[in-house]
């Protein structure tokens, strides 16, 4: 994967799209829960859908949140100050597995989904709010060796 620099309106844009089209798949399945419960329905199947249900669908919230904050900021409706005091994605609160385990194969992997959406914009914001100063992949492992052979060393 390529290391980006910096946050360009393309990569907001397909972002936000993206994520437009999971959240519209999110509501699809989740919509469900709005409904009575049916003849034979499992209790805990239905509970486990509520509850990954809400959690998935807030997730995908922060998410779009966080990018109409970045599309604000690229059409100056929003200054970067602002933007950074107030525009953090919140922390994920990943699904509960025990949940999970109830529910079909393909409501898992639309969770999942959202997960990995919500881990790659966690990683761009808080490569935004240093400025992008990361090391390089190189200097990374470099530094990484050190600290083992450090270790290594003190142990011996």
């Amino acid at each position: 994967m390529a290391w980006t620099t910096n946050l360009s309106r393309p990569i907001i844009e397909a972002l936000y799209t993206e994520a437009l089209v999971l959240a519209d798949e999110v509501r699809a399945v989740f919509s469900a829960g709005t409904r009575g419960p049916q003849i034979g329905e499992d209790a805990f199947v239905r509970l486990a859908l509520s509850t990954e249900g809400l959690k998935t669908t807030t997730r995908m919230m922060h998410v779009l949140a966080w990018l109409l904050n970045q599309r604000a900021l690229f059409q100056g409706e929003l200054s970067e100050n602002q933007v950074r005091l107030h525009g953090a994605l919140p922390p994920d609160r990943g699904a509960d597995e025990k949940q999970l385990a109830l529910l079909e194969p393909e409501t898992r992997e639309l969770i999942a989904d959202t997960e990995r959406l919500h881990q790659r914009i966690a990683r761009l914001d808080e490569a935004w709010r240093q400025h992008f100063a990361m090391t390089s992949p190189v200097r990374a492992f470099q530094d990484r060796i050190g600290r083992e052979f450090g270790r290594v060393r003190d142990i011996g």
